[in-house]
């Protein structure tokens, strides 16, 4: 029962991974300096890593050499950084906002079911037009500039462009993360807080000692998710601000796919690296931050038995 499945993901996920790292290794085709005659690129190189950690470039003698201005690796570490940035910033912002809407719409009060239809509505609305919609917002006569009575180029400038597409970024995926934490609320049994009533316990202890240790599974997952998620990131900011990869936010998917323009080989060596650094990052928060739920309630069921 277990073997299809199996069969198809290595078909579906397996083989595009491989052939990726394989790519990453061979070199660039061009003419081969000894005989004149133009060659397809070698198997067992490291130039495409080099290229894109150290900021050099192939030189014709055969070594490396500083990458000239204007070229797309020298664009490679601002783009980890904004990449970096935009996922702390942006899933940091998302949980607390999350978290708090995740306990307005787990209270049984008038409307329930209408609060939570309209919650989700940010979330339902694809990336591309949410992207647009702010673009309109943040236009230089737009209501963003009306509302504040100032003149921010928020499409242009390198700091409000990074806050517009947070801005854009937070009221898009907020809602997915309040969904998932709130499935984690509402499993945890209402007579707990009775029995903390009982016993005494105010609201925050009734937070601090029961609502978060027992939601924290859930939050954990949400966050492993979204992060996962940020790392991503490319059509928000491509469409909102700018395609160019030497954008004040360019992305590391940004760069990415401007590569694939140019250099196929190359493109899969810094797809490769992309892929490492969200194993990674997701290796850490389910090994030592708890994001594994599984695990963690196999953990559970042995220390009760």
């Amino acid at each position: 029962m277990v073997g299809p499945p199996l069969l198809i993901l290595a078909v579906i996920i397996g083989y595009p991974i491989l052939r990726a790292i394989y790519l990453s290794f061979v070199g660039d085709p061009g003419l081969d300096p000894d005989t004149g005659k133009f060659t397809d690129g070698e198997f067992g190189t490291l130039q495409h890593y080099i290229f894109w950690l150290t900021q050099t470039c192939s030189s014709p003698a055969g070594g490396t050499m500083p990458c000239a201005p204007g070229n797309i690796s020298t664009d490679f570490w601002p783009a980890m950084r904004n990449t970096a940035m935009f996922t702390v910033v942006t899933v940091s912002i998302e949980t607390v906002l999350g978290f708090w809407m995740a306990v307005i719409m787990g209270r049984n009060i008038w409307g329930r079911a209408l609060l939570r239809a309209a919650v989700l509505v940010p979330w339902a609305i694809p990336t591309a037009v949410t992207a647009k919609l702010w673009a309109f917002i943040f236009a230089p006569e737009g209501i963003a500039n009306s509302l504040l009575g100032r003149d921010i180029s928020w499409t242009t400038d390198p700091f409000y462009s990074k806050v517009a597409v947070i801005l854009a970024d937070v009221w898009k995926t907020t809602p997915f993360m309040a969904l998932l934490i709130l499935a984690g609320l509402q499993m945890i049994p209402r007579d707990v807080y009775e029995a903390a009533r009982v016993d005494g316990a105010t609201k925050w202890q009734q937070f601090t000692k029961i609502t978060l240790p027992l939601v924290r599974p859930a939050l954990m997952v949400a966050i492993l998710f979204r992060t996962l998620d940020a790392l991503r990131m490319y059509d928000l900011p491509v469409i909102l601000i700018s395609p160019n990869s030497s954008s004040p936010t360019a992305t590391i998917s940004q760069l990415v796919v401007n590569e694939m323009r140019t250099g196929p080989n190359s493109a899969s060596a810094l797809s490769t690296l992309v892929f490492l650094l969200i194993f990674a990052v997701a290796f850490v928060m389910v090994k030592w931050l708890g994001a594994n739920v599984v695990e963690e309630r196999t953990g559970k069921k042995e220390e009760v038995r």
